[in-house]
């Protein structure tokens, strides 16, 4: 077995690994890098037509959000994942589309400006929905036989709803062993998510490590520190304004406010409208209510056989269309209003703080990490004014943040995972960390008595009988500053090399399925072998 790290490796996103086993190859994950690159990630050392299957962990950007290129060049294996998994990257990647072909737009406009050549989005809507045709949804704890010699198993790991680690069992040369692949391991107490479900056997695992130089504290009183904040600014007149993420934070803070309506928490203001405005927010939520028999604890699911719907309360307003948007601020009464993206940097949000910040008597309440540079850390950095929409916005209302809401497991819910192996796994891999948390969390574990190692994109390593020989440390130099921007006849090169790139993957494809087709009917064969002859007469020039 050979195992080839191409993203989220010395860093937390676009987590990508390349198995080769048992005379197969197939990707666990799929990711998007997101925000700072530290290291240059390593491309697939194929064509994506030679790919034979996908196995994805869960739904968030920075593991499926590549699926959609992958379609495009050329892929059309299976997906393997979870039910709510396959459901929420139906919204998701869509969603990730439409950013792709607006961000493509814009950078067009400025290209007809400056002359240059136009762009291409990296995917469109178009291959969205056609790469969730290849979706092969799998219930929890029920082993899959993904390839010959090759068979999954999903295991809740309580961090997104059909969040999974993935056991793999592969057998080859008359050898079977395991390898599992943590995905991101949930924090303990969610609200609604079971905590993660831990495994007792594994050859070798790869792990991840975000927070494995942090500690979340003792649990905080979620419910009353949220029904403190309403209460003082209900009290003053004002809006309590929530970036949050539509996927999972979205709904953790409806089941808060609906504990909270519940149990008459916020006096004076009882019937208060919680607007939530965001889409893409509202369709997840709808996935997270026909998902709950297999991903909700107990609390969350002893509501809902008792009648109650724990993400639904009077006064629960969904927001759609844009004139819907509009009309929130519009309405002068006390209300929550809770928005996407939660580091505020795009979206809904960048509104509701435009009408909202300078208000005195608002709150702007954080419920989740806010990433150096972005708008969300600026505001809890003490800003006095920030701009939105080209206006100068002063900062008035009340900056407030939730303590210790994190769907990561910290430090030591990443060691209690991991000790849950029994024995010791031979030879564990941490990725998906920043650079020096994994190498750290890596070294403390070999303090521990594991063998343990902390691969850089591009890292090859050769797995057999326990043992781990490195085949190629992969990119080791930091990347040390940005390439400056392509002049004009380079965005021509560079489109021209791209559209090449994709001729050549499809040209692959094509040696791929032409191989499929061995022992085919000789009259289905000629009819194939006539069709290629016709489209290289047409092309050969």
């Amino acid at each position: 077995m050979k195992l080839t790290f191409l993203g989220a490796a010395h860093e937390v996103t676009g987590s990508c690994t390349l198995v080769e086993a048992a005379g197969h190859r197939f990707l666990v994950d799929c990711g998007m890098e997101q925000g700072r690159n530290t290291y240059e990630n390593e491309d697939l050392p194929c064509a994506p037509g030679e790919i034979e299957a996908v196995l994805l962990t869960h739904a968030h950007i920075d593991h499926s959000g590549r699926l959609p290129y992958l379609y495009k060049n050329g892929y059309r294996g299976p997906i393997y994942a979870t039910d709510a998994t396959t459901d929420l990257c139906d919204i998701m990647l869509e969603d990730s589309a439409h950013i792709q072909e607006q961000e493509a737009e814009w950078k067009n406009r400025k290209a007809q400006r400056s002359g240059r050549e136009p762009v291409e989005p990296d995917y469109t809507v178009q291959d969205a929905l056609a790469v969730m045709e290849q979706f092969r949804p799998q219930p929890y704890g029920k082993p899959v036989a993904v390839l010959p010699g090759v068979q999954a198993t999903f295991t809740d790991v309580g961090h997104l709803l059909g969040s999974s680690s993935i056991t793999l069992r592969i057998t080859e040369e008359g050898r079977t062993e395991t390898i599992v692949f943590s995905g991101d391991i949930g924090n303990s107490n969610q609200p609604m998510l079971r905590d993660p479900q831990y495994l007792t056997e594994a050859d070798y695992v790869v792990m991840e490590s975000t927070y494995g130089n942090r500690s979340h504290g003792p649990k905080p009183d979620y419910v009353g520190e949220l029904a403190a904040v309403l209460q003082r600014t209900f009290d003053r007149g004002g809006n309590v304004v929530i970036p949050s993420f539509a996927v999972g934070r979205t709904q953790e803070m409806l089941y808060f406010i609906r504990q909270i309506k519940a149990e008459n928490r916020v006096r004076g203001h009882g019937n208060f409208e919680v607007y939530v405005d965001s889409p893409l927010a509202s369709k997840s939520t709808t996935i997270f209510r026909e998902n709950y028999s297999e991903c909700f604890d107990q609390e969350a699911l002893d509501l809902v056989r008792s009648g109650q719907n724990p993400l639904s309360f009077p006064g629960l307003r969904i927001s759609e269309t844009k004139e819907d948007s509009v009309a929130i601020n519009a309405d002068p009464s006390p209300k929550v209003i809770l928005s996407a993206s939660g580091m505020c940097d795009a979206g809904r949000i960048r509104h509701h703080l435009k009408h909202n910040l300078w208000r005195e008597e608002c709150t702007i309440l954080f419920v989740g990490y806010q990433a150096a540079g972005s708008l969300g850390r600026t505001l809890l950095e003490g800003a006095d004014q920030v701009k939105l929409f080209g206006e100068e916005v002063q900062v008035n209302a009340e900056i407030a943040q939730m303590s210790g809401m994190s769907g990561h497991a910290d430090h030591d819910g990443l060691l209690r995972w991991l000790h849950s192996f029994a024995p010791k796994p031979g030879y564990v891999f941490v990725n998906h960390g920043d650079d020096e948390v994994c190498a750290g969390f890596a070294k403390e574990l070999e303090g521990e008595g594991y063998a343990a190692e902390a691969p850089y994109p591009g890292g090859s390593y050769l797995l057999a009988g326990g043992a781990v020989r490195c085949l190629d440390r992969g990119n080791t130099e930091k990347i040390a500053h940005r390439e400056p921007e392509p002049a004009a006849a380079d965005y021509k090169t560079r489109r021209a090399s791209q559209a090449f790139e994709r001729l050549v993957n499809m040209g692959r494809r094509l040696m791929v399925v032409i191989e499929h087709n061995r022992g085919g009917a000789n009259k289905d064969l000629a009819r194939f072998a006539s069709q290629i002859a016709s489209l290289c007469d047409k092309w050969d020039r």
